[in-house]
Protein backbone atom coordinates (compact mmCIF):
# COMPACT_ATOMS: atom_id res chain seq x y z
CA UNK A 1 0.00 0.00 0.00
CA UNK A 2 1.19 3.51 -0.62
CA UNK A 3 2.11 6.06 1.59
CA UNK A 4 -1.03 7.64 3.62
CA UNK A 5 -0.41 11.19 4.70
CA UNK A 6 -2.72 13.05 7.26
CA UNK A 7 -3.79 15.92 4.34
CA UNK A 8 -5.67 12.52 2.80
CA UNK A 9 -6.95 11.43 6.25
CA UNK A 10 -8.35 15.12 6.56
CA UNK A 11 -9.58 14.29 2.93
CA UNK A 12 -11.52 11.37 4.20
CA UNK A 13 -13.49 13.36 6.24
CA UNK A 14 -11.64 13.01 9.28
CA UNK A 15 -10.79 15.53 12.16
CA UNK A 16 -7.13 16.40 12.90
CA UNK A 17 -5.81 15.50 16.20
CA UNK A 18 -3.14 13.72 18.63
CA UNK A 19 -4.56 10.49 17.29
CA UNK A 20 -3.61 11.10 13.68
CA UNK A 21 0.60 10.19 13.81
CA UNK A 22 -0.19 6.81 16.24
CA UNK A 23 -3.23 6.36 12.88
CA UNK A 24 -0.75 7.06 10.60
CA UNK A 25 2.09 4.58 12.35
CA UNK A 26 -0.65 1.89 12.50
CA UNK A 27 -1.40 1.81 9.50
CA UNK A 28 1.84 1.99 7.81
CA UNK A 29 3.24 -0.46 9.99
CA UNK A 30 0.59 -2.91 9.39
CA UNK A 31 0.55 -2.51 5.60
CA UNK A 32 -3.19 -1.80 5.65
CA UNK A 33 -4.79 -2.33 2.55
CA UNK A 34 -7.40 0.26 1.80
CA UNK A 35 -10.18 -1.81 2.75
CA UNK A 36 -8.80 -2.71 6.07
CA UNK A 37 -7.54 0.93 6.95
CA UNK A 38 -11.51 2.09 6.59
CA UNK A 39 -12.36 -0.33 9.18
CA UNK A 40 -9.48 0.23 11.70
CA UNK A 41 -10.31 4.38 10.76
CA UNK A 42 -14.13 3.71 11.60
CA UNK A 43 -13.52 3.80 15.49
CA UNK A 44 -12.07 7.66 14.85
CA UNK A 45 -15.12 8.94 12.69
CA UNK A 46 -17.40 11.98 13.33
CA UNK A 47 -20.73 11.16 15.33
CA UNK A 48 -23.72 12.21 13.55
CA UNK A 49 -24.16 16.36 13.87
CA UNK A 50 -26.56 16.63 16.63
CA UNK A 51 -29.83 18.67 15.92
CA UNK A 52 -31.28 21.47 18.28
CA UNK A 53 -34.00 20.04 20.61
CA UNK A 54 -37.67 21.06 19.22
CA UNK A 55 -38.48 21.90 22.65
CA UNK A 56 -36.60 23.55 25.27
CA UNK A 57 -35.09 21.53 28.29
CA UNK A 58 -37.12 22.81 31.27
CA UNK A 59 -35.87 25.86 33.54
CA UNK A 60 -36.97 27.26 36.87
CA UNK A 61 -38.11 31.20 36.56
CA UNK A 62 -36.77 32.62 39.75
CA UNK A 63 -38.20 36.08 38.66
CA UNK A 64 -41.78 38.15 38.48
CA UNK A 65 -42.16 41.61 37.08
CA UNK A 66 -42.86 44.15 40.43
CA UNK A 67 -44.43 46.87 38.13
CA UNK A 68 -44.99 47.74 34.59
CA UNK A 69 -41.54 49.10 33.55
CA UNK A 70 -40.17 45.03 34.37
CA UNK A 71 -42.60 43.18 32.60
CA UNK A 72 -40.66 43.71 29.37
CA UNK A 73 -37.30 42.71 30.80
CA UNK A 74 -39.17 39.35 32.24
CA UNK A 75 -40.82 38.44 29.21
CA UNK A 76 -37.67 39.04 27.24
CA UNK A 77 -35.55 37.34 29.63
CA UNK A 78 -37.78 34.06 29.31
CA UNK A 79 -37.95 34.07 25.31
CA UNK A 80 -34.47 34.21 24.85
CA UNK A 81 -34.29 31.19 27.96
CA UNK A 82 -37.15 29.34 25.54
CA UNK A 83 -34.67 29.60 22.77
CA UNK A 84 -31.30 28.75 24.38
CA UNK A 85 -32.82 25.54 25.77
CA UNK A 86 -32.77 23.90 22.91
CA UNK A 87 -28.79 23.68 22.82
CA UNK A 88 -28.24 20.26 22.50
CA UNK A 89 -25.98 19.65 25.73
CA UNK A 90 -28.41 21.32 28.58
CA UNK A 91 -30.47 19.88 30.50
CA UNK A 92 -31.64 22.12 33.00
CA UNK A 93 -31.26 25.79 33.74
CA UNK A 94 -32.76 28.40 36.04
CA UNK A 95 -33.18 32.19 36.05
CA UNK A 96 -32.55 34.32 39.11
CA UNK A 97 -34.15 37.54 39.97
CA UNK A 98 -31.36 39.85 38.83
CA UNK A 99 -31.80 38.33 35.84
CA UNK A 100 -31.54 40.59 31.93
CA UNK A 101 -30.90 40.07 28.57
CA UNK A 102 -27.28 40.15 27.10
CA UNK A 103 -27.85 40.34 24.00
CA UNK A 104 -29.96 38.40 20.76
CA UNK A 105 -32.53 36.31 21.41
CA UNK A 106 -31.00 33.15 22.45
CA UNK A 107 -27.84 34.41 24.44
CA UNK A 108 -27.66 33.40 27.63
CA UNK A 109 -29.34 36.36 30.08
CA UNK A 110 -26.99 37.82 33.01
CA UNK A 111 -28.58 35.95 36.47
CA UNK A 112 -29.04 32.69 34.05
CA UNK A 113 -27.45 29.34 35.15
CA UNK A 114 -27.58 26.62 32.52
CA UNK A 115 -26.31 22.48 33.13
CA UNK A 116 -24.41 21.06 30.40
CA UNK A 117 -23.26 17.59 30.06
CA UNK A 118 -20.12 16.77 29.22
CA UNK A 119 -19.39 20.37 27.51
CA UNK A 120 -18.40 23.46 28.69
CA UNK A 121 -19.58 26.80 26.30
CA UNK A 122 -17.13 29.53 26.44
CA UNK A 123 -20.25 32.00 25.48
CA UNK A 124 -21.62 31.06 28.40
CA UNK A 125 -19.60 32.54 30.60
CA UNK A 126 -18.69 34.87 28.11
CA UNK A 127 -15.25 37.41 27.73
CA UNK A 128 -15.16 38.55 31.62
CA UNK A 129 -14.49 35.36 33.09
CA UNK A 130 -14.62 34.71 36.74
CA UNK A 131 -15.77 38.16 37.44
CA UNK A 132 -15.89 38.12 41.33
CA UNK A 133 -16.25 39.72 45.46
CA UNK A 134 -13.67 39.38 47.57
CA UNK A 135 -14.60 41.05 51.50
CA UNK A 136 -11.81 41.75 53.80
CA UNK A 137 -12.63 42.49 57.73
CA UNK A 138 -10.66 45.73 58.53
CA UNK A 139 -11.72 45.66 62.36
CA UNK A 140 -12.77 48.97 63.69
CA UNK A 141 -10.79 51.16 61.14
CA UNK A 142 -12.64 54.33 60.11
CA UNK A 143 -14.08 53.69 56.88
CA UNK A 144 -12.73 56.87 55.44
CA UNK A 145 -9.25 55.53 56.16
CA UNK A 146 -9.81 52.70 54.52
CA UNK A 147 -11.61 54.29 51.46
CA UNK A 148 -8.21 57.01 51.10
CA UNK A 149 -5.62 53.87 51.29
CA UNK A 150 -7.67 52.10 48.85
CA UNK A 151 -8.00 54.78 46.27
CA UNK A 152 -4.04 55.34 46.25
CA UNK A 153 -3.77 51.70 46.10
CA UNK A 154 -6.34 50.54 43.61
CA UNK A 155 -6.38 50.82 39.84
CA UNK A 156 -9.15 51.54 37.37
CA UNK A 157 -9.63 52.04 33.83
CA UNK A 158 -7.60 50.76 30.42
CA UNK A 159 -4.61 48.70 30.25
CA UNK A 160 -2.52 47.34 32.56
CA UNK A 161 -0.51 49.85 35.74
CA UNK A 162 2.32 51.64 33.92
CA UNK A 163 6.09 50.16 34.73
CA UNK A 164 7.01 50.97 37.79
CA UNK A 165 3.67 50.81 39.63
CA UNK A 166 2.94 47.07 38.79
CA UNK A 167 2.07 44.07 41.82
CA UNK A 168 4.11 41.38 40.65
CA UNK A 169 2.49 38.14 39.49
CA UNK A 170 3.26 34.73 41.19
CA UNK A 171 5.95 32.88 39.47
CA UNK A 172 4.17 29.19 40.36
CA UNK A 173 1.05 30.90 38.26
CA UNK A 174 3.02 32.18 35.15
CA UNK A 175 4.84 28.41 34.92
CA UNK A 176 1.38 27.14 34.97
CA UNK A 177 -0.06 29.57 32.24
CA UNK A 178 3.13 28.43 30.15
CA UNK A 179 2.47 24.86 30.63
CA UNK A 180 -1.69 24.96 29.33
CA UNK A 181 -2.06 24.67 25.34
CA UNK A 182 -4.66 27.66 25.97
CA UNK A 183 -2.47 29.83 28.21
CA UNK A 184 0.95 29.09 27.01
CA UNK A 185 1.13 32.61 24.81
CA UNK A 186 4.18 35.18 25.81
CA UNK A 187 1.66 38.17 24.97
CA UNK A 188 -1.18 36.52 27.52
CA UNK A 189 1.39 36.44 30.00
CA UNK A 190 2.56 39.80 29.37
CA UNK A 191 -0.71 41.07 30.06
CA UNK A 192 -1.45 38.79 32.47
CA UNK A 193 1.48 40.65 34.77
CA UNK A 194 0.63 44.23 33.80
CA UNK A 195 -2.90 43.78 34.82
CA UNK A 196 -2.37 41.87 38.05
CA UNK A 197 -4.18 44.95 40.67
CA UNK A 198 -6.13 46.23 38.11
CA UNK A 199 -9.78 46.37 38.09
CA UNK A 200 -11.06 47.50 34.58
CA UNK A 201 -13.87 49.58 34.19
CA UNK A 202 -17.68 49.25 33.56
CA UNK A 203 -19.48 47.79 36.92
CA UNK A 204 -16.31 46.87 38.39
CA UNK A 205 -15.83 48.39 42.06
CA UNK A 206 -14.20 49.01 45.17
CA UNK A 207 -17.13 49.10 48.05
CA UNK A 208 -16.32 50.04 51.78
CA UNK A 209 -19.02 49.86 54.10
CA UNK A 210 -19.50 48.76 57.81
CA UNK A 211 -21.08 45.16 58.80
CA UNK A 212 -24.64 45.54 60.62
CA UNK A 213 -23.70 42.80 62.94
CA UNK A 214 -20.44 43.51 64.27
CA UNK A 215 -19.62 47.22 63.25
CA UNK A 216 -16.48 46.64 61.91
CA UNK A 217 -14.94 48.10 58.56
CA UNK A 218 -15.12 45.89 55.76
CA UNK A 219 -13.57 46.68 52.01
CA UNK A 220 -15.51 44.46 48.76
CA UNK A 221 -13.84 44.49 45.49
CA UNK A 222 -15.71 43.71 42.57
CA UNK A 223 -13.88 42.75 39.02
CA UNK A 224 -12.84 39.38 36.91
CA UNK A 225 -9.81 38.24 34.84
CA UNK A 226 -9.41 40.90 32.69
CA UNK A 227 -7.29 41.02 29.32
CA UNK A 228 -6.02 38.09 30.45
CA UNK A 229 -9.49 36.30 30.70
CA UNK A 230 -10.85 37.92 27.89
CA UNK A 231 -7.71 36.51 25.57
CA UNK A 232 -8.72 32.98 27.20
CA UNK A 233 -12.52 33.91 26.40
CA UNK A 234 -11.14 34.37 22.60
CA UNK A 235 -9.44 31.33 22.71
CA UNK A 236 -12.33 29.08 24.03
CA UNK A 237 -14.80 30.65 20.97
CA UNK A 238 -12.47 29.36 18.21
CA UNK A 239 -12.03 26.04 19.72
CA UNK A 240 -15.48 25.80 20.65
CA UNK A 241 -16.72 26.79 16.92
CA UNK A 242 -14.75 24.23 15.15
CA UNK A 243 -16.64 22.02 17.60
CA UNK A 244 -19.93 23.25 16.65
CA UNK A 245 -19.25 23.38 12.90
CA UNK A 246 -18.33 19.31 12.79
CA UNK A 247 -20.92 18.89 15.81
CA UNK A 248 -24.30 20.97 15.88
CA UNK A 249 -24.12 23.43 12.93
CA UNK A 250 -28.12 24.02 13.91
CA UNK A 251 -26.38 25.69 17.03
CA UNK A 252 -26.16 29.29 17.59
CA UNK A 253 -22.27 30.20 17.10
CA UNK A 254 -22.63 31.95 20.63
CA UNK A 255 -23.69 29.18 22.02
CA UNK A 256 -21.15 26.80 20.76
CA UNK A 257 -19.02 24.05 23.31
CA UNK A 258 -15.78 22.34 23.55
CA UNK A 259 -16.66 18.68 24.48
CA UNK A 260 -15.11 18.09 27.83
CA UNK A 261 -13.80 14.57 27.01
CA UNK A 262 -11.45 15.70 23.81
CA UNK A 263 -7.88 16.70 25.16
CA UNK A 264 -8.89 20.55 24.16
CA UNK A 265 -11.89 20.26 26.65
CA UNK A 266 -9.81 19.04 29.51
CA UNK A 267 -6.86 21.81 28.36
CA UNK A 268 -9.94 24.36 27.96
CA UNK A 269 -11.39 23.61 31.79
CA UNK A 270 -7.45 23.34 33.48
CA UNK A 271 -6.87 26.87 31.32
CA UNK A 272 -10.43 28.29 33.38
CA UNK A 273 -9.15 26.80 37.05
CA UNK A 274 -5.26 28.91 36.52
CA UNK A 275 -7.76 32.09 35.27
CA UNK A 276 -10.15 31.74 38.21
CA UNK A 277 -6.50 31.52 40.39
CA UNK A 278 -5.11 34.67 38.75
CA UNK A 279 -8.38 36.87 39.48
CA UNK A 280 -8.06 35.65 43.09
CA UNK A 281 -5.10 36.63 43.21
CA UNK A 282 -5.94 39.76 41.60
CA UNK A 283 -8.03 40.66 43.96
CA UNK A 284 -6.24 39.55 47.08
CA UNK A 285 -2.89 41.90 45.64
CA UNK A 286 -5.42 44.67 46.22
CA UNK A 287 -6.51 44.36 49.43
CA UNK A 288 -2.91 43.49 50.62
CA UNK A 289 -1.69 46.48 49.68
CA UNK A 290 -4.20 48.24 51.32
CA UNK A 291 -3.82 46.57 54.68
CA UNK A 292 0.39 47.10 54.60
CA UNK A 293 -0.37 51.02 54.11
CA UNK A 294 -2.19 50.69 57.11
CA UNK A 295 -0.23 48.63 58.92
CA UNK A 296 -3.33 46.75 59.74
CA UNK A 297 -4.19 42.86 60.19
CA UNK A 298 -6.93 41.37 58.77
CA UNK A 299 -9.80 39.96 60.37
CA UNK A 300 -11.55 37.88 58.38
CA UNK A 301 -11.65 37.31 54.00
CA UNK A 302 -13.67 35.19 51.66
CA UNK A 303 -14.81 35.49 48.23
CA UNK A 304 -16.47 33.59 45.46
CA UNK A 305 -16.63 34.35 41.67
CA UNK A 306 -20.73 34.46 39.94
CA UNK A 307 -19.55 34.38 36.13
CA UNK A 308 -17.88 30.65 36.05
CA UNK A 309 -18.36 27.06 34.86
CA UNK A 310 -18.88 24.70 38.14
CA UNK A 311 -18.31 21.08 37.77
CA UNK A 312 -20.61 18.36 39.69
CA UNK A 313 -19.42 14.98 37.87
CA UNK A 314 -19.76 14.85 34.02
CA UNK A 315 -22.35 17.99 34.60
CA UNK A 316 -20.96 21.60 34.36
CA UNK A 317 -22.61 24.27 35.96
CA UNK A 318 -22.42 27.87 33.80
CA UNK A 319 -23.25 31.13 35.79
CA UNK A 320 -23.58 34.08 33.81
CA UNK A 321 -23.68 36.43 36.84
CA UNK A 322 -25.20 33.89 39.53
CA UNK A 323 -23.70 33.14 43.12
CA UNK A 324 -22.97 29.53 43.83
CA UNK A 325 -23.88 28.92 47.19
CA UNK A 326 -23.53 24.75 47.00
CA UNK A 327 -19.75 24.13 48.81
CA UNK A 328 -19.16 21.39 45.65
CA UNK A 329 -18.86 24.32 43.18
CA UNK A 330 -15.88 25.76 45.00
CA UNK A 331 -12.42 24.25 45.56
CA UNK A 332 -11.67 26.61 47.90
CA UNK A 333 -14.38 27.17 50.30
CA UNK A 334 -13.35 30.41 52.07
CA UNK A 335 -16.71 31.64 54.09
CA UNK A 336 -20.08 32.74 53.06
CA UNK A 337 -21.07 34.52 49.75
CA UNK A 338 -21.58 37.66 48.44
CA UNK A 339 -24.17 39.43 46.67
CA UNK A 340 -23.64 43.27 45.88
CA UNK A 341 -26.80 45.00 45.02
CA UNK A 342 -26.00 49.06 44.56
CA UNK A 343 -23.45 51.42 45.23
CA UNK A 344 -26.06 53.24 47.73
CA UNK A 345 -27.45 49.45 48.91
CA UNK A 346 -25.71 47.21 51.54
CA UNK A 347 -23.75 44.09 50.07
CA UNK A 348 -25.58 40.78 51.14
CA UNK A 349 -23.40 38.49 53.02
CA UNK A 350 -25.01 34.91 52.09
CA UNK A 351 -25.31 31.22 52.76
CA UNK A 352 -27.87 28.49 51.00
CA UNK A 353 -27.65 24.94 49.87
CA UNK A 354 -29.09 23.28 46.57
CA UNK A 355 -32.71 22.76 45.75
CA UNK A 356 -35.26 22.55 43.98
CA UNK A 357 -35.68 26.30 42.52
CA UNK A 358 -32.03 27.45 42.64
CA UNK A 359 -29.51 24.60 41.27
CA UNK A 360 -26.92 25.67 44.06
CA UNK A 361 -27.10 29.15 43.01
CA UNK A 362 -28.80 32.80 44.39
CA UNK A 363 -28.41 36.25 42.11
CA UNK A 364 -25.32 38.26 41.74
CA UNK A 365 -26.55 41.57 42.28
CA UNK A 366 -29.62 43.85 41.19
CA UNK A 367 -29.57 43.54 37.30
CA UNK A 368 -30.94 45.48 35.19
CA UNK A 369 -34.27 46.31 33.36
CA UNK A 370 -33.06 48.76 30.75
CA UNK A 371 -29.60 49.20 28.70
CA UNK A 372 -26.88 51.77 29.90
CA UNK A 373 -28.05 53.84 26.42
CA UNK A 374 -31.69 54.25 27.67
CA UNK A 375 -31.03 54.86 30.90
CA UNK A 376 -29.03 58.15 30.45
CA UNK A 377 -31.92 59.18 27.64
CA UNK A 378 -34.45 58.73 30.30
CA UNK A 379 -32.24 60.92 32.67
CA UNK A 380 -31.38 64.06 29.80
CA UNK A 381 -33.81 66.52 31.46
CA UNK A 382 -30.99 66.67 34.57
CA UNK A 383 -27.47 67.73 34.14
CA UNK A 384 -24.91 64.72 35.39
CA UNK A 385 -24.24 66.53 38.66
CA UNK A 386 -27.55 66.90 39.67
CA UNK A 387 -28.40 63.13 38.92
CA UNK A 388 -25.02 62.12 41.27
CA UNK A 389 -25.78 64.58 43.86
CA UNK A 390 -29.86 63.10 44.07
CA UNK A 391 -28.30 59.66 44.39
CA UNK A 392 -25.70 59.42 46.33
CA UNK A 393 -26.47 61.63 49.27
CA UNK A 394 -24.46 61.04 52.42
CA UNK A 395 -21.93 58.36 50.80
CA UNK A 396 -18.22 59.08 49.69
CA UNK A 397 -18.82 58.15 45.91
CA UNK A 398 -15.58 58.78 43.60
CA UNK A 399 -14.71 57.46 40.27
CA UNK A 400 -11.26 56.73 39.23
CA UNK A 401 -11.37 58.90 35.85
CA UNK A 402 -12.87 62.12 37.59
CA UNK A 403 -15.78 61.80 35.46
CA UNK A 404 -19.04 60.97 36.82
CA UNK A 405 -20.69 57.55 35.21
CA UNK A 406 -24.30 58.00 35.30
CA UNK A 407 -24.84 54.79 34.02
CA UNK A 408 -23.58 53.15 37.52
CA UNK A 409 -25.62 55.11 39.47
CA UNK A 410 -28.51 53.35 41.46
CA UNK A 411 -30.99 54.55 39.09
CA UNK A 412 -29.58 52.56 36.58
CA UNK A 413 -30.09 49.08 38.20
CA UNK A 414 -33.29 47.84 39.52
CA UNK A 415 -35.06 48.45 42.59
CA UNK A 416 -32.59 46.58 45.67
CA UNK A 417 -35.90 46.04 47.68
CA UNK A 418 -37.39 44.03 45.44
CA UNK A 419 -34.95 41.62 44.39
CA UNK A 420 -34.41 41.05 47.80
CA UNK A 421 -37.77 40.56 48.13
CA UNK A 422 -38.07 37.66 45.53
CA UNK A 423 -34.91 35.87 46.85
CA UNK A 424 -36.73 35.48 50.31
CA UNK A 425 -39.72 34.72 48.02
CA UNK A 426 -37.86 31.84 45.86
CA UNK A 427 -36.22 30.89 49.01
CA UNK A 428 -32.62 31.06 47.23
CA UNK A 429 -30.64 31.62 50.04
CA UNK A 430 -30.54 33.46 53.68
CA UNK A 431 -28.96 36.65 54.52
CA UNK A 432 -26.21 36.30 57.61
CA UNK A 433 -24.72 39.75 57.79
CA UNK A 434 -25.18 43.23 55.25
CA UNK A 435 -22.51 45.57 54.96
CA UNK A 436 -23.72 49.16 55.07
CA UNK A 437 -22.35 51.16 52.79
CA UNK A 438 -20.29 54.20 53.00
CA UNK A 439 -18.73 55.02 50.11
CA UNK A 440 -16.97 53.32 46.70
CA UNK A 441 -14.85 53.75 43.78
CA UNK A 442 -15.18 52.64 40.51
CA UNK A 443 -13.69 53.62 37.17
CA UNK A 444 -15.96 56.24 36.14
CA UNK A 445 -17.17 57.82 32.19
CA UNK A 446 -14.00 56.11 31.02
CA UNK A 447 -14.76 57.05 27.31
CA UNK A 448 -15.21 60.62 27.99
CA UNK A 449 -11.69 61.41 28.00
CA UNK A 450 -10.61 58.28 26.55
CA UNK A 451 -6.73 58.21 25.11
CA UNK A 452 -7.36 57.90 21.75
CA UNK A 453 -9.88 60.20 21.79
CA UNK A 454 -7.24 62.71 23.68
CA UNK A 455 -4.54 62.18 20.64
CA UNK A 456 -7.09 62.75 18.18
CA UNK A 457 -7.87 66.27 19.89
CA UNK A 458 -4.39 66.80 19.86
CA UNK A 459 -4.02 66.10 16.23
CA UNK A 460 -6.70 68.56 15.68
CA UNK A 461 -4.97 71.15 17.54
CA UNK A 462 -1.91 70.76 15.79
CA UNK A 463 -3.47 70.69 12.11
Amino acid sequence: MKTVSGNELIALGYRPGKWFAEALEHIHQNNLNEEEMQAYLEQFKSPDSLPLNTEPQEFVINIRAEHESEADNVEKVISTMNVLMKTPTLVKGAIMPDACPTGPEGHIPVGGVVVAKNAIHPGFHSADICCSVMLTDFGKVEPKTVLDAAHAATHFGYGGRPRGEQMPMSQELMDAFRENQFLNDEKLISIARSHMGTQGDGNHFLFVGISKNTGNTMLVTHHGSRAPGAMLYDKGMKTANRFRMELSPDTLKENAWIPFETEEGKQYWEALQLIRNWTKENHESIHNAILKSLDVEKQDRYWNEHNFVFRDGDLFYHAKGATPLDDKFLPDITGPRLIPLNMAEPVLIVQGTTNDRNLGFAPHGAGRNFSRTFHKKSLAHKTTEEIFSEETQGLDIRFFSNEIDISELPSAYKNAKNVRAQIEEYNLCEVLDEVMPYGCIMAGDVQKNAPWKNKKKKFRAKS
